[in-house]
């Protein structure tokens, strides 16, 4: 089973994670935006074990349908590198897709939150959009 391991910008801290990636996304929200620093996050999940080395800093966000995610990033250069839904992080995984720092990785499949999208911003061909969270 292939692996594949995203990290910080420093290298401190990184997630390797195994297999093809459940969904890979893009979300559109203010919160995604404010907390990427750009324009929109993309995100890609896998199914556990993950293994996580190094130390992150954490921030807990509770989304629009009441669930509490918990953001890990670098304590050292500030990246954002994955993410669990409390609850379940034994399930599952959301990594940055930049993180893996790998242009060949597989493009987004949806879109979330498509009403905060910059207008500028196009989507590839087929991706599936969402005027909100579907969930």
């Amino acid at each position: 089973m292939e692996k594949r391991t995203a990290s910080c910008y420093c290298g401190q801290l990184s997630v390797e994670v195994q297999g093809e990636p459940q969904g890979v996304g893009v979300c559109h929200c203010l919160a995604c935006q404010r907390r990427t620093g750009s324009v929109f996050a993309a995100l890609a999940g896998f199914l556990a074990p993950y293994k996580v080395t190094g130390i992150a800093t954490e921030f807990v966000r509770t989304g629009d349908q009441g669930a509490k995610f918990r953001f890990r990033f670098c304590s050292v250069c500030g990246s954002t590198v994955f993410h669990t839904e409390e609850g379940n992080e034994s399930k599952w995984v959301a990594v940055a897709v930049g993180a893996f720092a790998d242009p060949s990785f597989p493009p987004p499949q949806d879109s979330v939150y498509d009403c905060r999208r910059h207008p500028w911003v196009q989507l590839p061909q087929g991706v599936v959009v969402y005027e909100k969270d579907p969930t």
